[in-house]
């Protein structure tokens, strides 16, 4: 590639700089046109974290080198997240296909955004012309270049990630989740699991994200003595993912797991379990339950450290659309809806006082409150309604749900009225 000359350079680090500036805003964009094309990214809540983590990491490696270094290619050494998003495909049997999908879409948008700069800052058209072929070379050559040695370093990783005990465990966990034609006997054999027993399958993850594949296992392995199992069957599901199948007898002391993660995982452990399911069927579907759950809880702060399926199995039915979701709490609340700080008391109080079947007193005694603020409370929040609280009580009733589990992720974005 040519030398940039310096006129071009000067331009490259101004549009660089620009969208630096604002780059909170150009993210999302990539995210949405790469879970587009590459929809198997979005499905997993592991995969889209670390998807995201990867697109952000190259966005602000690229923007960065033109500001500072305007019209010299960055290097194309992998960053480790992307190798962290390339060795999850592959443990899971993904086509890196998917990867290079991915790529593609995103700096199509990050390019429109570029012209879109360039063409508002640059007004001398040959200047403007000179702009967009040197860094359009630059961009397009920098992904190519970073793919290439991803490519390159996976075939180099491949016999050494997907070789021995790890490949085979793999593998039949993946033949299991995808029903495929394999005996319960011959699949218990080479994963030393009893397939014929019931399964409570887990995903445990770091919120933020993390490597932390041995403290995750610890976590795994203490619920499993805390539901006097045998050692989980364990697969690492990405770089701060696993997936865990515990074979159970009887029915799990939800309080005894909980208190077992407590002592045995540090707080940014957490843990989803899906419901108790008998043999290579119940395999599938507890763990899919507990995948389910995972991706509506992913990434929102606070929170039960360990959820049972059952506790969100309406609510993460409904959460799969958030757009349609947060249309479904707007229409459900109206004005209790809003982004105003002082609406969360009387949405918390209301979504006990419904599931206290109404009575005043024990509400207050889950809130830590006295009745007739529980009472207070709740008609306000019928003069803000327009309705009795009894009115609508389902809808009512799963939309406070929603934004109790989710938080903000549930609300409609703010209003003028909202922002002031």
């Amino acid at each position: 590639m040519e030398p940039t000359a310096p006129a071009t350079a000067v331009l490259i680090e101004r549009v660089a700089g620009q969208i630096l500036d604002d780059v909170d805003a150009l993210l999302p964009e990539i995210d949405r046109a790469i879970f587009k094309v590459a929809p198997v990214l979005a499905d997993d809540p592991t995969l889209a974290a670390e998807s995201r983590a990867s697109s952000r990491a190259n966005v602000l490696r690229w923007l960065t080198a033109m500001r500072r270094h305007p019209g010299e290619q960055p290097s194309d050494d992998p960053l480790p997240e992307t190798l962290d998003l390339a060795r999850t495909l592959l443990r899971r049997g993904v086509d890196l296909q998917a990867l290079v999908q991915s790529y593609r879409a995103g700096v199509y948008v990050a390019w429109r955004q570029w012209m879109d700069v360039a063409v508002a800052t640059v007004e001398d058209r040959g200047a403007l012309v000179d702009l967009l072929q040197a860094s359009s070379a630059l961009m397009f050559g920098y992904v190519d270049d970073m793919l290439g040695a991803v490519l390159a370093r996976m075939e180099e990783e491949r016999a050494g990630l997907l070789t021995g005990a790890l490949a085979r465990r793999a593998e039949t966990v993946r033949l299991l989740l995808d029903g495929a034609p394999i005996s319960a006997e011959r699949a218990g054999r080479r994963l030393d699991h009893d397939l014929a027993a019931r399964h409570l399958a887990a995903v445990l993850w770091t919120e933020p994200p993390g490597d932390a594949h041995g403290v995750l296992e610890q976590a795994a392995t203490a619920l499993a003595v805390a539901a006097h199992a045998r050692r989980p069957l364990m697969l690492p599901a990405g770089a701060s993912a696993l997936w865990a199948w515990i074979a159970v007898r009887e029915d799990p002391d939800w309080a005894a797991l909980r208190a077992a993660l407590e002592e045995a995982a540090p707080p940014e452990v957490r843990v989803v379990l899906g419901p108790p399911r008998a043999g290579i069927a119940g395999f599938r579907r507890s763990h899919a339950a507990a995948v389910a759950a995972q991706r509506l809880l992913a990434g929102v702060p606070g929170g039960q450290r360990l959820t049972a399926h059952h506790e969100v199995e309406v609510a993460a039915l409904v959460g799969r659309d958030e757009e349609q979701m947060r249309e479904f709490v707007a229409s459900a609340l109206g004005p209790l809806s809003g982004q105003d700080p002082a609406l969360g008391p009387l949405r918390d109080t209301v979504r006990v006082y419904l599931e206290e079947g109404g009575n005043a007193p024990r509400a207050a005694q889950r809130l830590l409150t006295h009745r007739n603020t529980v009472l207070h409370r709740v008609a306000r929040a019928e003069a803000l309604l327009g309705h009795p609280v009894a009115e609508r009580r389902l809808a009512l009733s799963l939309a406070l749900e929603l934004v109790h589990r989710l938080g903000d992720r549930a609300l409609p974005p703010p209003g003028p009225a909202d922002r002031g």
